[in-house]
C-alpha cells in the first residue's frame, strides 16, 4: 500500500512523461477528505492521509510519482445542475441563493454547477433561470462553502473545536 500525504503537482503543470498514468477515481464529494483508502484503476492500494487540512483535490492532481508510474486523480462525472447566468446580477443572485442553502458551488468557464437535487432544480426553473441537468466533472469548488458555520454570533461547537485544533 502507498500512503499519500501531499499533492506532487498537476498534469497541467507537471510532466508525467515516460511514466504510466494510474488513475485514482474519486467522487466529487471525496476530493476534500483528509483520510481515504482506495484502489487505483491499476489495482494499487493507496491511503490518502492529509494531516494538516483537507486538500481539495482537483482533476489531474498527481498524488504519487516515481520513475515508472504516476497516480493521478480522476474525478468521476456526476449528475449536476448547470446554469449559465446571462448577467452579473443573475450570477450574484444564483450564487447567493445556492450558497444560502449551504450547497457546494463549482465554476467552469461561464457556468455555475451544483450537484443535482430535484427540489433545487425545480426551484431554479420556477425562478426562470433555465437550469440543465447534465453529467459533469465537478472540480474547482468555491472554497466559501467548505467551512461549516452558523449565522449566530456564538459559533458552533465544531467551529470552536476547529479553531482550537488549528493552534
Amino acid at each position: 500500500m502507498i500512503i499519500i500525504e501531499k499533492i506532487e503537482g498537476n498534469v497541467v503543470t507537471c510532466s508525467t512523461a515516460n511514466r504510466v498514468t494510474d488513475p485514482l477515481q474519486l467522487e466529487w464529494f471525496e476530493t476534500g477528505k483528509r483520510l481515504l483508502r482506495r484502489y487505483t484503476m491499476g489495482g494499487q492500494e493507496v491511503a490518502l492521509r492529509f494531516m494538516r487540512e483537507a486538500p481539495m483535490l482537483q482533476q489531474g492532481d498527481i498524488v504519487w510519482m516515481d520513475d515508472k508510474k504516476a497516480i493521478v486523480i480522476s474525478i468521476v462525472p456526476a449528475a449536476a445542475i448547470v446554469l449559465k447566468p446571462a448577467t452579473m446580477n443573475e450570477m450574484a443572485v444564483i450564487c447567493y441563493e445556492i450558497g444560502n442553502k449551504h450547497l457546494p458551488l463549482f465554476l467552469e468557464g461561464n457556468e455555475v454547477l451544483v450537484p443535482f437535487e430535484e427540489p433545487l432544480f425545480r426551484w431554479l426553473e420556477a425562478k426562470g433561470y433555465k437550469p440543465v441537468k447534465a453529467y459533469r466533472t465537478l472540480s474547482n469548488m468555491l472554497r466559501s462553502n467548505i467551512i461549516p458555520h452558523e449565522h449566530g454570533s456564538s459559533g458552533s461547537l465544531f467551529s470552536k473545536i476547529m479553531q482550537l485544533a488549528s493552534k
